[in-house]
């Protein structure tokens, strides 16, 4: 008879997770995290101060929250290797369709997380706590490609003499939420234009496939 009541609350609890690291994600990307309360979050959420201290303790944990949920697209405790669009990718039936999902399924991402990756890392400079968040980020995300990256190496698809340690590298630096803000925000391009570039890009650096691609 309880496990019903524990899954009920279990539920309301990602609920409430998830209202306020959506409206974390909200006021940190329009006010900047120093400018942002937890008073102001939970206000955003509609939830007591008392339940945002509750449910993550500081106001760093809201924003580490927020940039998961950004990542993942959902509250669900799944694994960003796990994810369907990921698995996708791993599973095409050749290189070149493998980096056009993975580029595509990274636009997605990108989209919800580049502007909350931009907080992040401006605010990781004067917050310890916030620079392990960010250099945890960017090792989970190199972590990712370097999987990406050992798929290409399986089907015999990286360049010569190209490792998959720098493959990763290179992939981690060409995916990244900077390079996704140079080019959406601040040139203006659009994330379709964005993503045949960063297929070009990744073909072309990767493999010895890109001569086999068309341009757009």
């Amino acid at each position: 008879m309880d496990a019903p009541a524990t899954d009920g609350r279990a539920a309301r609890s990602r609920a409430t997770r998830a209202r306020v690291a959506a409206a974390a994600t909200r006021l940190f990307t329009a006010h900047g995290y120093a400018a942002t309360s937890i008073q102001a979050v939970a206000g955003e959420a509609g939830v007591a101060t008392q339940t945002v201290y509750y449910a993550f303790g500081n106001k760093a944990a809201v924003l580490k929250e927020a940039l998961d949920q950004a990542v993942a697209g959902d509250a669900a405790p799944v694994a960003t290797l796990d994810r369907p669009w990921v698995r996708a990718a791993l599973n095409a039936p050749d290189a070149g369709e493998q980096v056009r999902l993975q580029v595509e399924g990274t636009r997605v991402v990108m989209e919800r997380v580049a502007p909350l990756a931009e907080v992040v890392r401006g605010a990781a400079g004067s917050d310890p706590e916030l620079a392990e968040l960010w250099r945890t980020n960017v090792e989970h995300r190199r972590q990712v490609q370097a999987v990406f990256a050992g798929a290409l190496a399986d089907r015999g698809a990286l360049r010569p003499g190209l490792g998959v340690s720098e493959a990763a590298d290179a992939a981690l630096a060409l995916l990244s939420p900077e390079v996704f803000t140079l080019f959406t925000v601040h040139s203006g391009w659009t994330a379709e234009r964005w993503c045949a570039w960063a297929r070009d890009a990744l073909l072309r650096q990767l493999t010895d496939v890109a001569d086999a691609q068309p341009r757009r």
